[in-house]
């Protein structure tokens, strides 16, 4: 499947740093895309992941209970 999105398509939602000019990593929802790929995560080489909305609110639930602390450790 192709990804026919623009950014200008997507709904932004956060952006991660926000400090530079440098093309922060954000958080976008894309309500033209199959639900399974609705949120949208870009980081700040372009590159993109998208999920669906339970998968995203799993990862959310999981950052609040600390689950991901150590990865910010490493």
């Amino acid at each position: 499947m192709t990804d026919t999105s623009t950014p200008n398509d997507l709904e932004p939602v956060a952006t991660f740093c926000g400090n530079c000019n440098c093309g922060c990593p954000e958080l976008f929802v894309d309500p033209a895309a199959p639900s399974d790929r609705r949120i949208v995560l870009t980081d700040d080489f372009g590159q993109r992941v998208q999920m669906s909305a339970d998968q995203f609110t799993n990862l959310v639930d999981d950052a609040k209970a600390g689950k991901l602390d150590e990865a910010t450790r490493a």
